[in-house]
């Protein structure tokens, strides 16, 4: 491995010997000039992996070279060194992104201190996070096996999170595999914990029930709405935790967190049966019975979620919420700028539902275009690609003007999704639905180990096609696949981003409320 060479500019270099050996002794490289121009010259003929730069030099000011520098050579780090402990030249060195700021005297472990953070920084974290998740693996592997209630499936599964971003810094190839490894063991041992107790829940069988879709806004949403101030629901489709933990950093700009909750989709994962249960209150069977005009079934033309409004003006009635509301969903940038412009309206309103369907769309154009395939090849790609949407999006617009005006905000989604891997043969007739994670119709042909069958869909509370109608769902990260043309459909399909299913992707998602700063 090449050494790390160092560029120290201070025009009283010569007093700075037995720094510089220091540092040679400890395997450095170190180039010297006492005058701003000649530095300049000096990075533009010589690559560096870091300059300590004087504040005060005559001359070329340590200011002025350092704007000059960071002009050419944005990426370099660059750490100012001064006498003076003024503020202001604090304030103008900082706001031009220095690596570091020591105060003179220094002394070498200083140096040596700023060179490690600067320079192995990453190298450090990463074998550090290495560590600590080989220390953790065994613990986490024996709370998985365990008997875990659905408060502790959360607790695992934020801790699996966790340290799928912190490993996101490690160049450790075989520790990110060794944690894919676990978390489908963890999904393969989900799945079964959702087949022995979802009915119970849904049922109302059992006394420990999780915040589920269809009872999400009573228990959560509702109680808020007695506060003066207007609030804001922003249900962002299809938003993971994982996806909500990288956007978080930047919506705690404006934010403090108030609470960190995840709670349980319905089956099936998807818009049409998850959504029209939480801004219902009711299970979609219910919904189909009580506001059939509302339902629109798999086997129907249009568009499955056009009444949400509807549906949740009735669940406020039912519950005596008389208040002024409004519901807009974002289907594309357009309607985002036009909701932009019309959020100060929207102050007056007690309650404020946003409907933004970016994510559900990067979901779907991931399977259908090479280029978002390409730039989202694995989940840390996925997560990198809805930061950078969020960051340029019309949605951090809003949620800033929510914060600037000291509205009440809740962050939420419908459901998750689970990259697939693993194909599972299913035959249907025509009317089967489309989805890859679950199937509905008659005759359907599978092999019952495979799948999480639910033969009379009335025992979940979900609506039947035919009297002989039955639900069957993947589970972990397996995808159904038909037969005819089998290998043309698995390569299409395989490594793709789906929902619908069981896993903790899909159902485990978060439910955040935030208080303005």
């Amino acid at each position: 491995m090449d050494k790390e060479r160092i560029l120290w500019v201070d025009d009283e270099i010569d007093l700075l010997k037995p720094h510089i050996i220091f540092l040679e002794q400890k395997g450095y490289i170190v180039d010297t000039t006492n005058n701003g121009a000649e530095a300049l010259e000096m990075v533009a003929n010589q690559p560096y992996d870091i300059v300590f730069l004087d504040e005060q030099m005559p001359g070329l000011s340590g200011i002025e070279t350092l704007e000059q520098m960071k002009t050419d050579f944005p990426n370099l780090p660059v750490v100012m060194i001064t006498k003076s402990e003024e503020e202001t030249i604090m304030e103008e060195a900082i706001g031009s992104n220095i690596a570091d700021y020591l105060i003179k005297p220094v002394n070498p472990n200083q140096i040596l201190l700023s060179l490690k953070k600067n320079l192995e920084n990453k190298k450090l974290v990463s074998e550090k996070t290495t560590s600590q998740y080989q220390q953790a693996f065994s613990r986490l592997g024996m709370r998985i096996s365990g008997r875990l209630d659905h408060n502790e499936w959360i607790d695992v599964y934020k801790r699996l999170i966790r340290w799928e971003l912190d490993l996101e810094k490690s160049s450790d190839a075989s520790i990110k595999e060794i944690l894919n490894m676990q978390k489908l063991e963890a999904n393969q041992v989900f799945a079964k914990f959702i087949e022995n107790n979802y009915y119970d829940w849904i049922n109302g069988k059992v006394k420990d029930i999780p915040l589920l879709s269809h009872t999400l806004l009573k228990e959560k949403l509702f109680p808020k709405l007695d506060s003066p101030k207007t609030t804001f629901l922003i249900l962002i489709d299809n938003l993971r935790y994982d996806q909500w933990k990288v956007i978080q950093p930047i919506i705690e700009e404006k934010y403090r967190i108030q609470s960190d909750n995840i709670f349980f989709s319905i089956l099936p994962t998807v818009t049409q049966y998850a959504r029209n249960a939480m801004f219902s209150g009711l299970m979609p069977a219910e919904i189909e019975r009580k506001y059939p005009q509302y339902w629109i079934g798999e086997d129907e033309e249009g568009t499955k979620n056009q009444f949400e409004n509807q549906l949740f003006g009735e669940y406020l009635k039912r519950y005596g919420k008389n208040l002024k509301t409004s519901y807009t969903k974002v289907l594309n940038l357009g309607v985002g700028r036009k909701l932009l412009d019309n959020l100060p309206n929207l102050m007056r309103n007690d309650l404020n539902v946003i409907v933004y369907n970016f994510v559900d769309m990067l979901s779907h154009a991931r399977t259908e275009m090479e280029i978002i395939r390409e730039l989202a090849d694995d989940e840390s790609a996925y997560r990198s690609l809805t930061l950078s949407w969020f960051e340029h999006s019309a949605l951090k617009e809003i949620i800033d003007f929510i914060g600037e005006k000291g509205a009440n905000l809740v962050i939420t989604t419908d459901h998750g999704s689970v990259k697939v891997a693993d194909p599972v043969k299913v035959l249907g007739d025509r009317n089967t639905n489309t989805n890859l994670r679950y199937k509905t119709g008659r005759a359907l042909q599978y092999k019952r180990k495979e799948v999480y069958e639910v033969r009379d869909p009335y025992d979940i509370y979900l609506p039947k096609l035919n009297v002989s109608s039955s639900y069957i769902f993947c589970k972990k990260n397996d995808f159904f696949a038909y037969p005819n043309n089998y290998n043309y459909y698995v390569n299409y399909y395989r490594d793709t981003f789906q929902h619908g299913g069981i896993s903790m992707e899909e159902m485990m998602i978060p439910y955040i409320e935030l208080k303005a700063k």
